[in-house]
């Protein structure tokens, strides 16, 4: 059974020859034998074991079309999943392109930082020492070293302000919350979209059962924890998937890139701090936000690879 071949004709009437037992999406793609690309998967942002968000990284994918890499993270189903290429900027000690089932993305957090781990155990030696500089669609994206975690330097943001009274409305309808529960509001888009909400404190954070619209959202959700506590925030995140279902992220960096920095700026929050997510999940993800010497917002955690095969 391991050598039987299956063959599908593709929509460019090229026949694929794949082993038996790969995804049909995989045929559909146009998948090929990509040479035993190694894989491993990462958990990300976890305070101990399966705690975190996972992200499956792909070395060596160039000879992946972006159909292809599409359709394994479908099969994955997994919120992101990476493909690590060569890099086009000479500067660059790797390019990494990021999916979600139903896109590429130009930049997310805990992929940024679970490719950055794959990387650094394959054996990449970054040509600065203490620093990783990322290709990727953003742009390039400095990682921290620092005693074995890495962190990297919050992206700027594409979409920043107030939010107007319609979307907040419709956000507060999603979270199921009457208006005068919000504290503050904002955009905080650095890539996937954020609009952002804080509540009155953590408890009412974890309190919230939302239903989605049907309709495209990234809302963020924050509120803050008591003096003393292990976290000084909890975050919350909340998008819509290709099939238009409302979903919770476990531990996103992107958004606590963005929304620690709008703490900060509101005085809110004075780094270095530490976000707690996924608690809501059962997960216990923890997220260090602090400033690096030269004022740049370092966001970071724990890399702890978790499985490591080949894609055959």
């Amino acid at each position: 059974m391991g050598n039987q071949t299956l063959e599908a004709t593709c929509d460019t009437g090229t026949v694929v020859t794949a082993r038996a037992g790969w995804p049909a999406a995989w045929l559909v793609a146009g998948w090929h034998d990509p040479g035993m690309n190694e894989v491993r998967l990462v958990d990300v942002f976890g305070s101990g074991g399966l705690s975190g968000n996972p992200v499956a990284v792909v070395h060596d994918a160039d000879g992946l079309s972006a159909e292809q890499m599409l359709a394994f993270t479908q099969w994955m189903n997994l919120s992101e999943c990476t493909f690590l290429v060569r890099p086009t900027a000479d500067e660059a000690d790797y390019h990494v392109r990021i999916f979600t089932p139903d896109r590429e993305m130009a930049f997310a957090g805990h992929p940024t930082l679970g490719t950055c781990h794959a990387w650094l155990e394959a054996g990449g030696t970054p040509s600065t020492p203490g620093v990783v500089l990322q290709q990727c669609g953003a742009g390039l994206v400095p990682l921290d070293l620092d005693e074995g975690t890495i962190s990297f330097a919050a992206p700027p943001l594409l979409r920043e302000g107030p939010v107007d009274e319609a979307d907040l409305d419709r956000v507060c309808a999603i979270l199921r919350i009457d208006r005068t529960a919000v504290q503050a509001a904002a955009w905080t888009d650095n890539g996937p979209g954020w609009v952002t909400v804080q509540l009155q404190d953590a408890e009412a954070v974890l309190a919230l059962d939302p239903r989605g619209d049907g309709d495209r959202i990234d809302i963020g959700v924050v509120g803050l924890y008591g003096d003393g506590g292990e976290a000084d925030v909890e975050v919350r995140a909340f998008f819509t998937d290709a099939q238009g279902v409302l979903r919770e992220d476990p531990v996103t960096g992107s958004l606590n890139a963005s929304a620690g920095q709008w703490l900060i700026d509101r005085a809110e929050l004075t780094p270095p701090f530490t976000a707690a997510q996924g608690t809501a999940m059962g997960r216990a993800g923890r997220v260090s936000v602090r400033l690096a010497a030269d004022g740049s917002l370092l966001v970071g955690g724990r890399t702890t690879t978790i499985l490591r095969g080949q894609l055959t």
